[in-house]
């Protein structure tokens, strides 16, 4: 499961990527300096795991990761190939989620290739060239769903249908992540794998200033992300950049006092990015090892067994299920027993984020 950074060139994705991966992908002062997708595993900050370490003392401590993809600048008809555009359209369909940088700060040393600042504008040249290629998609998939209406049957009729109608919807100017379906429909759509379906989330790369004070620019891009039912984030990606910089968590956490921030931006970031991807964790609790464990939202206990081995998940008998609450107010596995705190779960039961699970299986 992947989130994709996107955005302009120049507006701060590089930079950004860099404070979440650490792995210093170049970042300059010029178009498409990032010509290579840049994948990154970012570990999800998660305080729970600092509670859980202090009881258990563990030899060590593994938190759940995301992976994060800086994709090449995009520009005007990238959706016709300008640009790196074909590369940045196939990179976009292989992430599962989009994190939208848009630049909300002035800095004349720093070229826009619009030569101006205007993060709606901006916004507005990714979503229509994301758009068009969709266009591209539906209208080979409306051509091939018209040919099975002959057939007469509901399904293929619902199919057609609906393909067409998202099709005008997207015509509109409209991304297909808003269109309003049923689950039947949403079945069909997903089927065509779109750009605009996938779920986004606005960051709003600012300056020192407008972390303190926000401006103008932040509020218009929070009342157009409540429209579409997105979150926004902001932050400084320069000011990460020097957090980044830093070589202890003490003058990490001063900097950061100057600042009147309580942690760094990317933290509230790569938390929604894994949000956004419908991801949640379990954990493991052991002297040897205390472990967050990424599973999807909904998951039965068997798939979250599955995550460790599939012989979990094969050979599941039943798990023990202890609450996250409980094990921080009682200390101890044994204490929670005693309490009659500890659930045991078969089959149908759906893992809760922060769950503390011991799986019981044989294969």
């Amino acid at each position: 499961m992947k989130c994709g950074i996107v955005g302009l060139p120049n507006v701060g994705k590089s930079t950004l990527f860099n404070c979440l991966s650490n792995a210093k992908a170049q970042s300059a002062n010029y178009p498409f300096c990032t010509i290579e997708p840049n994948l990154g595993t970012v570990s999800v900050p998660d305080p729970r795991l600092v509670e859980l370490e202090k009881l258990v003392n563990p030899e060590r401590v593994l938190p759940a990761v995301v992976e994060i993809v800086d994709i090449a600048g995009l520009v005007k008809g990238a959706s016709k190939g300008e640009g790196l555009g074909n590369q940045f359209l196939a990179n976009i369909r292989e992430c599962e989620a989009i994190i939208h940088v848009l630049r909300c700060f002035e800095n004349g040393n720093i070229i826009h290739v619009e030569g101006s600042v205007d993060p709606m504008r901006d916004k507005e040249i990714i979503d229509i060239e994301l758009q068009l290629k969709d266009l591209e998609t539906l209208g080979k998939a409306v051509d091939k769903a018209k040919k099975f209406i002959k057939s007469g049957k509901k399904d293929d009729i619902l199919t057609y249908e609906t393909l067409l109608a998202l099709q005008k919807f997207v015509e509109d100017g409209k991304n297909v992540r808003e269109f309003p379906a049923d689950e039947a429909q949403k079945a069909i759509i997903d089927e065509v794998h779109l750009l605009t379906k996938k779920p986004v989330l606005y960051v709003c790369n600012v300056d020192e200033n407008s972390i303190k004070n926000g401006n103008e620019w932040i509020a218009r891009i929070e009342e157009m992300a409540a429209k579409e039912n997105a979150e926004v984030v902001v932050l400084a990606a320069q000011i990460e950049a020097d957090i980044n910089e830093l070589e202890t968590f003490e003058e990490r956490q001063m900097f950061l006092e100057e600042l009147g921030l309580e942690e760094p931006g990317v933290n509230r970031l790569i938390r929604k990015a894994y949000e956004l991807l419908q991801l949640q964790v379990y954990f493991t609790v052991g002297v040897k090892e205390v472990r967050a464990w990424t599973i999807g939202k909904g998951w039965t206990a068997p798939q979250a067994a599955g995550v460790i081995h599939t012989d979990f998940e094969k050979g599941f008998i039943r798990a023990e299920v202890i609450k996250y609450d409980d094990y921080i107010h009682y200390g101890s596995e044994a204490k929670i027993k005693e309490a009659g705190k500890m659930g045991v779960e078969g089959k149908e039961y759906i893992v809760q984020d922060g769950d503390i699970m011991n799986f019981r299986f044989n294969v």
